[in-house]
């Protein structure tokens, strides 16, 4: 193992002893926001100290058996014991390695979900309003919770636009590869000859901001309009303003919410995506300046980019970013979209794992 990987886990190992002392004063839960702290630290650190100390006893049983070898009775057991212990010892390595890569803070939060329709007309709607439900399916199959913000419902069915939060532990470290363009090829519902046609959709997936901290909205800088809500709703939507509209003068984002009767739950939504909004914008200026020297390529967030095509009449899934083709496009369609998302992870866990490896080399 890498010296300076060594140096690493002995650091770690020291601030869990320090941590341990920490906790088990007298007056640990006197500051219940440091207590917290400690033990999320705690948590995080602890498996991987366990994994430290099981490598350093392997190397102690390798010492032992090395100082067996010279006596020939206990030779043969002896080479055994090396070679199973070094295979051991490996599989601790690189176990290691992956839990010293960088946590994304943004992985156990809940997510805002934009679909867009795009090229292709009333067959774009049609597919968004397919994705959509995909990703409902998803969520349902990791018991995660689905609300509606807001939604431009099409003529002929799908959406033009639809907004929707997901509220469940590990949202965004699952569907955060998601955003980027959604290519699909397949005969049209509204295609009267049986020709294919090819169109396309924007998904974007952005972690919910922090309510503290993450993102402060100056009122100052926010111009709020309330309106009448349009389609559906009965004779109440014709009578209220419940609707709202958000500007956020420096940016000159729009966000718009009218899916709720009361105008303070749908200004408390509208200020949620805002909040969002302006994260991701934040993350992906902070992604573009570090993306040459780390190698980010996966969840770069370019939403122009061509992510993945779903090829209706061949039956296939191909994630053109990691050359990944699936022969189950109604299994997908459906929600099972695990063997994507585990795909998509394992190989960003690769680029960080070579990044680490860069960079202890150097």
């Amino acid at each position: 193992m890498k010296q300076s990987i060594v140096a690493k886990l002995a650091q770690l190992s020291r601030r869990l002893e320090e941590i341990n002392q920490l906790l088990s004063t007298e007056n640990a839960t006197a500051d219940l926001g440091n207590y917290r702290k400690l033990t999320r630290e705690h948590a995080e650190i602890a498996p991987v100290v366990k994994l430290y100390e099981a490598y350093r006893s392997g190397e102690d049983d390798i010492r032992t058996a090395q100082e067996m070898t010279g006596d020939p009775a206990m030779r043969d057991f002896a080479e055994s014991e090396i070679r199973e212990t070094r295979e051991r010892l490996g599989k601790i390595e690189a176990e290691l390695q992956k839990q010293l890569l960088p946590k994304d803070p943004n992985d156990e939060r809940n997510i805002f979900l934009e679909v867009r329709a795009g090229t292709g007309g009333d067959e774009s709607a049609l597919f968004a309003g397919d994705l959509f439900r995909m990703y409902t399916r998803f969520a349902e199959r990791n018991g995660w919770q689905v609300e509606v913000i807001s939604q431009s419902p099409s003529d002929l069915g799908g959406y033009k636009e639809i907004i929707a939060k997901l509220v469940g532990r590990g949202a965004y470290s699952k569907l955060k590869f998601e955003s980027g363009g959604h290519r699909v090829q397949r005969v049209p519902a509204t295609e009267t000859q049986g020709r294919i046609h090819t169109s396309a959709c924007t998904v974007a997936v952005m972690p919910e901001a922090d309510e503290i901290a993450a993102v402060v909205l100056n009122p100052a800088e926010l111009r709020i309009d309330t309106f009448r809500a349009s389609g559906a709703g009965g004779q109440h939507v014709n009578k209220t303003d419940s609707a709202i509209r958000i500007t956020h003068l420096p940016s000159g984002m729009v966000v718009e919410c009218q899916d709720d009767r009361s105008q303070h739950k749908n200004k408390a939504r509208a200020l949620g995506v805002l909040a969002a909004r302006i994260k991701d914008r934040q993350m992906r200026e902070q992604q573009m300046k570090t993306a040459a020297t780390r190698k980010l390529l996966i969840g770069s967030g370019d939403r122009s980019e061509r992510i993945r095509t779903y090829n209706f009449p061949q039956g296939r899934v191909t994630d053109h970013r990691i050359n990944l083709t699936l022969y189950k496009i109604a299994q997908i369609m459906d929600g099972d979209l695990f063997e994507l998302t585990d795909a998509l992870s394992a190989e960003h866990q690769a680029e960080q794992l070579a990044q680490l490896a860069e960079e202890t080399a150097a």
